[in-house]
């Protein structure tokens, strides 16, 4: 075969220049199948939203693995301030209005330009907000389009991560009184775990979680909460098939996925750290590798 035969030149087109591709076509396209957003497997929970006193957001998009909703606005051409402040504003009213849910703000357009991406820049450091270019080509007798995140959510470090140690004190003893040494005593088996992989590895009891360090560095690929009768394993890992597969197999008590921060949540009681010692491994072995690469 030939393919200098089979390739065909896509031209580029601009949306609401051609008939029929109107802002509201793609509206209805993002809600057709919102995972063209490359934003994960989300759903449409409604289009057009009303929002009080201040217009109708354009689609409202929820993970369907977790409590995150994305509040997003659609604009043709370049962006613009009242496009920025629209989306903004319909963002800030959600999370007030449901703040059970964990919400971000997006801003589709044809075209951010740099003037504007710094602008959005400066937003993302308080806001959680995620810029998409879109741009549609014809391809033969036919369109698609494609989207290009351009602002990413700004990464938070987990709390404590960079701060003071002597500002935050905690030990041992610490979480010994406020959890129990049962649960404590679970995660020195856990750190072994670990250490089998990276001898290491050690622990950092902070205030609000225990995690990781290497090296006197923190290295969170895994990390601990634990409680009186029970300890949160905290294990950073990308959503995928095969874990979910892996963690239903093993029985895990499983709380939502947080897609914020990418991390699988599981509750284990004190002798499941032995009894699960094998499906345990395998996870710690998948973050650690990951986390290294």
């Amino acid at each position: 075969m030939n393919f200098a035969e089979q390739y065909i030149q896509a031209e580029r087109v601009l949306l609401g220049s051609s008939s029929g591709l109107s802002e509201k076509w793609l509206q209805d396209l993002i809600a057709k199948d919102p995972s063209i957003l490359g934003l994960g497997e989300l759903e449409l929970r409604q289009k057009e939203r009303i929002q009080p006193k201040a217009g109708r957001l354009d689609l409202l998009l929820q993970d369907a693995d977790s409590k995150r909703r994305y509040e997003v606005e659609i604009q043709l051409g370049s962006t613009d301030e009242t496009h920025i402040i629209r989306t903004i504003e319909y963002w800030d009213i959600e999370r007030k209005r449901y703040p059970q849910y964990d919400h971000c703000a997006v801003i589709i357009a044809e075209d951010i330009t740099s003037r504007f991406l710094n602008v959005i820049s400066l937003f993302n450091g308080a806001i959680p907000l995620i810029a998409i270019q879109v741009q549609a080509f014809r391809v033969g007798g036919h369109f698609t389009v494609m989207f290009t995140r351009v602002v990413d959510e700004l990464s938070r470090g987990l709390v404590d991560e960079d701060e003071d140690a002597e500002a935050q004190p905690a030990d041992r003893s610490y979480w010994e009184n406020r959890a129990s040494k049962i649960t404590i005593g679970a995660i020195d088996s856990l750190l072994n775990y670990a250490k089998e992989i990276d001898g290491v590895l050690s622990l950092r009891y902070n205030k609000y979680y225990i995690g990781i360090t290497k090296s006197d560095q923190a290295f969170n690929f895994i990390s601990f909460r634990p409680k009186k009768n029970f300890l949160r394993l905290e294990v950073k890992l990308p959503k995928s098939q095969d874990v979910d597969d892996h963690i239903d197999q093993a029985g895990f008590d499983v709380m939502d996925y947080d897609s914020r921060w990418s991390l699988y949540r599981i509750r284990l009681k004190p002798d499941e750290v032995q009894t699960k010692a094998t499906a345990i491994r395998h996870l710690i072995r998948l973050a650690y590798e990951r986390w290294a690469a």
